[in-house]
């Protein structure tokens, strides 16, 4: 009996887990595209009002339209080769957040994007870029 419960158990929570990537993993899908074709405009339709962006540790805070200019010389200089998301993942709070491998053709980067509620729909909020 105690297994069957526990094997019944493992199941659902695996189910709901798996649930909550694949919904994380959809709000980051346009993110995903936008990224791939660098288009910087496309990928400004997503940015909370303050955006923190990171490039080798230098952190700045701008806002939407600044960081969306920053983004467009980051792709003219970087171009990318290819771009995917390997990881998805939330806090306790429910902060959704990805994990991405962006290769340009300069040398490959880890890519971290962090999302967070503004006006009932999730915005990115960070995006931090370390060369590999």
């Amino acid at each position: 009996m105690k297994r069957t419960f526990f094997l019944a158990f493992t199941l659902v929570w695996g189910l709901l887990l798996s649930m909550g990537a694949m919904a994380q993993g959809e709000a980051f899908g346009p993110v995903r595209s936008a990224i791939r074709s660098s288009s910087s405009h496309d990928l400004a339709q997503f940015f909370a009002p303050t955006v923190e962006l990171s490039f080798d540790g230098d952190k700045q805070s701008y806002s939407a339209t600044q960081a969306e200019f920053v983004m467009k010389d980051f792709f003219a200089k970087h171009s990318p080769a290819s771009f995917d998301f390997i990881h998805y993942g939330g806090s306790n709070e429910g902060t959704p957040y990805a994990v991405g491998k962006y290769t340009g053709k300069d040398g490959a980067y880890r890519m971290f994007v962090k999302m967070k509620q503004v006006g009932g729909g999730l915005k990115i909020a960070t995006i931090d870029f370390t060369k590999e």
